[in-house]
């Protein structure tokens, strides 16, 4: 197997025999009976033409068979299944385990990689060190599958298992089913034992090891947050034999939906096929649209594919409130020419203390939209989130109030924040609800550029739901659309300051996504109506608090 000084990792000889040795009586007879249930002459062609015994298996539906017994050896396979192509019913219906030990020692010596799922269900690969790795069984490979699992020390109630292959993997198992099609669809067995449709090499991979898995990490196997990812890809070795364009996906990391599915049949036509002749040794022809392209080539060396192994968490969040007193901090980090904008963020503040506690790989900051640097969040709290991605470890809801306690001790007390807890997977949800409806509510200490008269506050206090059409800022119009929008201001109500005639607060509740500094200076036209409109003054804004978000998520 092992070429250009990689080194091969494989069972010994002693491993199969004692493997083959475990295998009761009662097992091979039930395999030896699945054989003998294969018509010799395509058992005998595709054994020939490099065809695994578990993709012949599957081929003729007898997938269960195999999947039942995941303690069964490749070898120990291979050898019942040459018995039964090379001796019919005679050499499949009797014999021990023991009478195969000899022939399972020239089997796996022999062995050869198979030329449909390129050595997959052979549990053969090469992996991110580039070493050639064979795992015996299928529970020796599941075995291989939940180190990283267990090494990474994640707290699991279940997992999700996800595999992803090449596309020419599918390809050849199309090539083959065609092949059988084409060739014996005349034969009398045809119809009764070859299937019109079959398991994948994908599915029969999961299903051999779903079960070994699950007793290795002590949990079941369903639609979970916590994800087992194999990813195979061709090998350089196959890559060189078989030169595929990048925008095949075969290079490139597919993202992986829930359903682990490819998207459409026409991801199955992109990549180009191997090298293969247009007859079999047999004398098939036609091609039918390029799928019979039969018998594959063979793969040489360490020519299987490359495996990487993957664990992780679908993110989880942690969700609260935060206050901001200081008016020289930044939201999320703020990086201008590499020079930090404002002494700090909440973004760093709040996230820097709850990653450590989920173990997580990194954190995502997202608030209930945001306040500028120079604007304070007072009152009962901007709701936020912070998305863990890949956490390893669920807090409690004691150690959850154990860091707001911690954040809100923070000698700066730039940032506290109120009503934490762990949400998991559904925060996201809680945070979009109701969020488009929000109303927020805002004080400004505002000039005008002529004494505050009685008749000013009746003016301003006496609007309900005002409708503002606001084009997008001059100071944003680098980085937003330049859009006009009509906003509500739902209400108004001045607070006056003691011995000051041109400076009063204003209070008032406004439509989510309102432009507030905008509303009260015009911002030369562009915010119509606004304060100075309509006292008919200049009127400019000095400082700005948020003291309310109206939305339900995260109230104490």
């Amino acid at each position: 197997m092992a070429s250009n000084g990689a080194a091969l990792h494989s069972d010994t000889t002693t491993a199969h025999v004692s493997s083959a040795a475990g295998t009761d009586n009662d097992d091979l007879v039930f395999l030896r009976r699945a054989a003998r249930s294969l018509p010799p002459p395509v058992l005998k062609d595709l054994l020939s033409n490099g065809v695994c015994a578990r993709c012949i298996l599957k081929q003729f539906g007898l997938h269960e068979h195999i999947c039942s017994r995941p303690s069964v050896t490749t070898p120990l396979l291979d050898v019942i299944l040459r018995e039964v192509a090379e001796h019919g019913d005679a050499g499949a219906a009797n014999g021990s385990v023991g009478e195969s030990k000899d022939m399972v020692n020239v089997e796996q010596d022999l062995q050869e990689v198979c030329r449909v799922c390129l050595g997959i269900l052979q549990f053969l690969y090469i992996d991110d060190n580039g070493i050639s790795v064979k795992k015996s069984h299928a529970c020796d490979f599941a075995a291989a599958v939940a180190d990283p699992v267990n090494q990474g020390g994640y707290q699991i109630d279940s997992f999700c298992l996800q595999v992803s292959l090449p596309p020419v993997v599918v390809d050849n198992e199309q090539a083959v089913w065609s092949y059988i099609k084409e060739k014996y669809s005349s034969e009398s067995w045809f119809t009764e034992k070859f299937p019109s449709s079959g398991i994948t090499v994908k599915d029969f991979l999961k299903l051999s090891i779903t079960n070994p898995l699950e007793k290795l990490l002590d949990v079941k196997c369903n639609e979970n947050s916590f994800r087992v990812q194999l990813t195979y890809t061709l090998s350089d070795a196959l890559s060189e034999k078989e030169p595929i364009s990048e925008s095949n996906g075969c290079y490139k990391r597919r993202k992986i939906d829930d359903t682990d599915t490819l998207k459409n049949s026409s991801d199955l036509q992109k990549v180009e096929s191997h090298d293969l002749t247009s007859k079999s040794s047999n004398g098939c022809k036609g091609d039918q649209a390029g799928l019979s392209k039969f018998p594959l080539e063979k793969v040489n060396g360490n020519g299987c594919c490359s495996l990487v192994f993957q664990c992780y968490k679908t993110s989880v969040y942690v969700g609260g409130r935060y206050l901001k007193y200081s008016r020289n901090v930044s939201q999320s980090r703020w990086i201008i020419d590499d020079e930090r904008m404002g002494e700090a963020s909440v973004e760093e503040i709040v996230g820097s203390n709850i990653l450590p506690i989920c173990q997580g790989d990194k954190y995502k900051f997202h608030a209930a939209g945001r306040e500028d640097i120079d604007v304070r969040m007072l009152g009962t709290g901007r709701p936020f989130l912070v998305e863990i991605l890949n956490a390893r470890q669920f807090p409690s809801d004691l150690l959850i109030k154990e860091i707001e306690t911690k954040i809100n001790s923070l000698e700066s007390k730039l940032v506290q924040v109120k009503n934490l807890r762990f949400l998991g997977s559904q925060g996201w949800e809680l945070m979009r609800e109701g969020e488009a409806e929000k109303q927020k509510q805002y004080v400004a200490l505002v000039w005008i550029s002529r004494p505050f008269e009685n008749e000013d506050e009746q003016k301003l206090s006496s609007f309900t739901d005002l409708k503002v059409l606001q084009k997008t800022p001059v100071r944003v119009l680098h980085r937003r659309s330049p859009l006009e929008r009509e906003k509500i201001i739902h209400w108004m109500k001045i607070e006056k300051i003691a011995g000051s005639s041109q400076y009063f607060l204003l209070h008032l509740c406004t439509q989510a996504g309102t432009y507030i500094k905008e509303f009260v200076h015009g911002d030369l036209g562009r915010t119509y109506p606004n304060v100075g409109s309509i006292l008919g003054c200049r009127a400019e804004i000095l400082q700005l608090d948020v003291t309310d978000v109206k939305m339900d998520c995260f109230q104490a």
